[in-house]
């Protein structure tokens, strides 16, 4: 990890522990500190249904998630068998990377500062994108919304999934977290 990126990691982690826990433990009337909700993951998956006819997307999202996240994916196969699909037992059918401290923090704040703002006609994210335990989960299209992937070293646009899990015990909790740590939600 870069000096940078251990910079833009602390900044992050210093604004949730100077600002947004304490404005959480106040709204919410924690009486313990470990009651205050907090990031404990972030889950980063694609799907390279491909992957079967085409070895080479598979190769092409591995770096492509490696350089975006800091991290090496791991290559999820197939459990059984689906003839109508054309997938076998385990076939690669995906990658997946989990994020936690401070890449983890590191990633929120490229997503929430520099992906999400690029993305052509960007009205916010969706609040209801919540799983009723204050996790959020996203779908972005492309992976050209990231710096550090090159127009040029794109043959394909490959979208990807982004879980960002909390410890937030309801949707409320968790979508108040998220908003104080700079996650630009959809005004309803």
């Amino acid at each position: 990890m870069s000096v940078t990126a251990i910079k833009e990691a602390t900044r992050l982690k210093g604004i949730y522990n100077t600002i947004v826990a304490p404005r959480l433990k106040e709204q919410f009337k924690y009486e313990n500190i470990h009651q205050i909700p907090r990031l404990t993951k972030v889950v980063i998956n694609r799907g390279v249904g491909e992957a079967g006819a085409n070895a080479k997307a598979l190769d092409i999202s591995l770096k492509e998630i490696g350089i975006i996240t800091g991290q090496q994916p791991v290559i999820t196969r197939a459990k059984k068998a689906i003839a109508s699909f054309k997938v076998r037992a385990g076939m690669p059918v995906g990658i997946m990377v989990t994020l936690r401290a401070d890449k983890m923090y590191e990633f929120m704040d490229r997503l929430m500062n520099i992906a999400l703002p690029r993305i052509r006609d960007f009205r916010g994210v969706n609040p209801k994108s919540f799983d009723g335990r204050g996790n959020c989960t996203l779908g972005l299209k492309e992976q050209l919304l990231f710096p550090e992937i090159s127009y040029e070293s794109v043959d394909k646009m490959r979208g990807m999934d982004i879980i960002i899990c909390t410890t937030a015990p309801n949707d409320e909790e968790g979508r108040a977290l998220l908003t104080e740590l700079g996650m630009p939600f959809r005004k309803p």
